[in-house]
């Protein structure tokens, strides 16, 4: 296939001195070339600068700002190419609105593709969350973008040999281009682009793609494709791979294969993404990564953050030998857009790119309005102003929704017999975040922003493995929370100040109690062990029956807790048994669609073992008098009792 794109032609600008060259380009010599290669991933729908949970602009995030250094970069050399990762239709409310409300019927063009034909890209490849809406929406949308979309491991049916597969997309693209060299001499060039999905879609998304679509090994696909990519006459061969960098041993099938893509003889070039992370920094390490020259085993490399945060860049420098181009040198990094000052403020580091957010203007717009509209009710409060000392209603529907999420995905697997629990733990509990930092929606509509409130945190869900023990020690050091009360003291602290909130989980499906009296088993900040012997929960029961240490569990969290967040017994990233393709946060928001009204109330699985003649106070917001009556209806015997510091209102609780 041949293209000719202005992004490929000299700029004059750069030329003309308005600009300064990259150092490839200002050496390079005759028979030598300066090609730029200029990518984003994982734009998950993000085109404006906002976010429209919390409804609001936000100037971390945007296609529009990534626009804008994708056009300044270009400038900078004279042979340049744009290609896109993958991730690109969905992860936001406008992308389900696209797809669950507007759809595609309405002749009108994807606000994603409309915004990224502006920019004119290259080429680009499938991520997995391209599926989440079913393969017709995806062939649509498709349709209507500019660039040529290429996959090599994604297939109606596979063969025995990987090039007899038959494949949805086009394995690879061919651009027949003509390089300037530092003579200004043009010789002609093909640059081979080939992409990668990650094999997990078919797990992930099962029900559009059931017994239709297969998917082969990353790693298996490109042994494959890449010689034949040579053999067709492609003298640069650049890898789209959707899937992150991880140094696990190699395994069929492998989720985040980009390492072992270094390996396959004939790749001169990684663009990676799907781990919503940033290549070359200092986040890896290990045998064959260079973060200063960005080269993985050698090979230069990119992963560009996600939501447009960074725009990916790798610089090669090539040299014709008489006989074709080949890489001699390179560099790579990711651009921000924005960065954060000495007194922890955004600042943006680039401006919009106006024809980006004139293409999207539209979907923008209808979609401010479907967020702020009603997609469900909830015939209680969601609130979290007690949510620290009694079971609470804004972390049980987190609960709810990740266990109806995590029971579909079990469903079919080795581990849909084992019992599913959930953990979730309130974001919003004030502290550093003051006296008005509280979840708080009331009874009646729901809308989509309401999520930012219940699920602040762009996490994805996770599950993991575990036995009884490690359960109980999982809540042992929630239960480091609180300090320890003596029976007999009044109005002793309850809540130690360095515990933050959202390392207070809470699981559900299970039923304890906390006895306060105890020391605390765990230390507060990094969950170091205190006392072996120490044992604040009790009656733990499954079923009504005392936990088996020896029983496995299932637990749904967040990739945070499962890798090692906060340092709970049994989450330390070894006992993941799947990692979900989405948000928690759009799992709420999935789950609340599904049930149209939603029933929050708290289950009061958990409660405080009674500690004699004793009190204890904590602070919360002011406006929690507004449900003292209902916490009380519960059997809490709560009152408030005065202000305590920074704006903070002060309860008692007798235990």
């Amino acid at each position: 296939m041949s293209l000719s794109r202005r992004s490929f032609l000299a700029r004059t600008a750069a030329f003309a001195g308005t600009v300064t060259l990259h150092p490839f380009a200002a050496r390079a010599q005759a028979g030598q070339a300066h090609l730029r290669i200029l990518s984003t991933t994982d734009l998950h729908c993000h085109l404006y600068p906002y976010d429209y949970y919390a409804d609001k602009p936000n100037d971390t995030v945007g296609m529009s700002r990534t626009a804008s250094l994708i056009e300044e970069i270009r400038a900078e050399a004279g042979n340049s190419i744009l290609v896109d990762n993958g991730d690109y239709i969905q992860g936001n409310p406008l992308g389900d609105y696209m797809a669950y409300e507007k759809g595609m019927d309405s002749g009108e063009t994807h606000p994603v593709a409309a915004a990224m034909n502006t920019l004119e890209f290259d080429a680009g490849t499938v991520g997995n969350h391209e599926f989440n809406y079913g393969m017709e929406f995806l062939d649509k949308v498709t349709a209507q973008t500019a660039r040529p979309i290429t996959c090599a491991n994604f297939a109606r049916k596979l063969s025995k040999d990987p090039l007899d597969d038959a494949l949805h997309f086009q394995p690879f693209v061919m651009l027949d281009r003509e390089m300037v060299d530092g003579a200004g001499r043009k010789r002609p060039i093909r640059i081979g682009l080939i992409g990668f999905v990650p094999p997990q879609i078919m797990q992930w998304d099962a029900g559009h793609l059931g017994d239709r679509f297969e998917t082969r090994d990353i790693v298996e696909a490109a042994r494959a494709w890449v010689p034949e990519m040579r053999a067709q006459g492609a003298e640069v061969v650049i890898a789209l791979s959707h899937s992150g960098l991880s140094l696990d041993p190699a395994s069929p099938g492998m989720e985040n294969a980009s390492y072992y893509l270094a390996d396959i003889e004939g790749i001169d070039a990684i663009v990676m993404g799907h781990a919503h992370a940033v290549w070359p920094s200092d986040d890896y390490a290990g045998e064959g990564l260079d973060p200063t020259s960005g080269r993985i085993k050698g090979v230069p490399a990119v992963m560009a953050g996600f939501w447009g945060s960074h725009m990916g860049l790798i610089d090669l420098l090539l040299e014709h030998d008489g006989k074709r181009w080949q890489v001699v040198d390179s560099s790579s990094e990711a651009r921000p857009i924005s960065r954060l000052t000495e007194d922890r403020k955004i600042e943006p580091l680039v401006g919009d790119y106006a024809p980006a957010l004139a293409a999207a203007r539209q979907g923008h717009e209808e979609t401010l309005e479907y967020v702020r509209a009603e997609i469900g009710r909830t015939d209680s409060p969601l609130f979290s102003y007690f949510a620290q000392v009694a079971d609470d209603p804004s972390v049980q529907i987190v609960s709810l929704a990740q266990l109806w999420y995590a029971g579909q995905l079990l469903k079919g697997s080795e581990y849909e017999t084992l019992p599913l629990l959930s953990a979730a733990a309130p974001f919003k509990a004030g502290g550093r975040g003051g006296p008005e930092y509280y979840t708080d929606v009331p009874k009646g509509p729901v809308a989509i922003k309401n999520a930012a409130d219940l699920y602040l945190y762009p996490n994805t869900l996770q599950i993991v493995k575990v036995t009884g023990a490690q359960l109980k020690d999982w809540l042992e050091r929630s239960a480091g929370q609180f300090n320890r009360i003596v029976p007999g003291t009044q109005d002793a602290p309850l809540l130690n100040p360095d515990f933050r909130s959202y390392n207070f989980d809470v699981i559900d499906g299970v039923s304890y109690r906390i006895d306060l009296s105890q020391p605390s088993k765990y230390g507060v900040a990094e969950g170091e062990l205190l006392d072996e012997a120490a044992s604040r929960i009790i009656d733990l029961a499954y079923e009504g029956k005392p936990l088996d240490a020896e029983q496995e569990f299932l637990i749904a969290t967040n990739n945070y807790r499962a890798s090692g967040g906060g340092n709970f017994p049994g989450a330390d990233g070894s006992t993941v048994i799947l990692t979900a393709p989405d948000t928690n946060r759009d799992v709420l928001v999935r789950y609340i669609i599904e049930q149209g009204t939603i029933s929050p109330d708290a289950d009061r699985n958990w409660s405080f073992v009674p500690v004699e003649g004793a009190s204890a106070v904590f602070d919360t917001g002011p406006k929690a008098r507004v449900y003292l009556a209902a916490m009380r209806e519960r059997g809490l015997d709560l009152e408030e009792v005065g202000h305590g510091e920074d704006g903070f209102a002060r309860y008692r609780i007798r235990l």
